[in-house]
């Protein structure tokens, strides 16, 4: 579990805000930024997460990302996805962007993809560059989406979602379409990481 722990000097004012973790080149925690003005033509490596939740029958909760979201608006991804703030858990994370973004409660995210990386540039210029360990995490109530951030979603079964990456990866985001190749197993609930 990477250690979110920012050395004092580098703590920005104001660091109970919305704010993301920035990251050295070798991924360690080297201070913080305003989330609402990380993300441009020259984002810096930050932490965050991916979480692909599953429900009791094996399906996969996919969604498509509001027309007002900063990077890929538009664009079918994982369940969600977020930045832990300074001193959150992942798990407090996860809980949290899961009662945001889709109104629902997980259970206890399991680590999948520790070591997941990735960097993009979406149509508009915008990139994202992060350190972004995956999870998936077992529903525990139906998804009501805030439509700020959701759109739309879908309950998928892990082989359809495999295959839309295979057939379709334009209508994914970048990070979902290099992570579903990696995740074998791991969606079905109840496997091991």
């Amino acid at each position: 579990m990477i250690d979110t722990t920012v050395p004092e000097g580098d703590r920005a004012e104001g660091a109970v805000e919305d704010h993301v973790v920035l990251l050295d080149a070798d991924g360690a925690p080297c201070g913080l930024a305003p989330r609402a003005t990380v993300h441009s033509a020259r984002t810096p490596l930050h932490l965050a997460f991916s979480c692909h939740v599953v429900d009791a029958g094996g399906r996969v909760l996919l969604t498509r990302r509001a027309l007002g979201k900063r990077t890929w608006p538009g664009v079918w991804t994982n369940s969600f996805c977020g930045h832990p703030r300074q001193g959150e858990s992942f798990p407090e994370a996860i809980a949290r962007h899961a009662r945001h973004e889709l109104g629902m409660r997980v259970g206890a995210p399991r680590e999948v993809l520790p070591e997941f990386r990735y960097r993009a540039v979406d149509a508009s210029g915008v990139v994202e560059n992060e350190v972004c360990p995956v999870f998936v995490a077992l529903a525990q109530s139906d998804p009501v989406p805030n439509p700020d951030e959701v759109m739309d979603l879908r309950w998928v079964e892990p082989a359809d979602l495999a295959a839309l990456v295979d057939l379709a990866p334009w209508t994914l985001s970048p990070w979902a379409v290099a992570q579903v190749p990696q995740l074998g197993e791991a969606l079905t609930p109840g496997s091991t990481p």
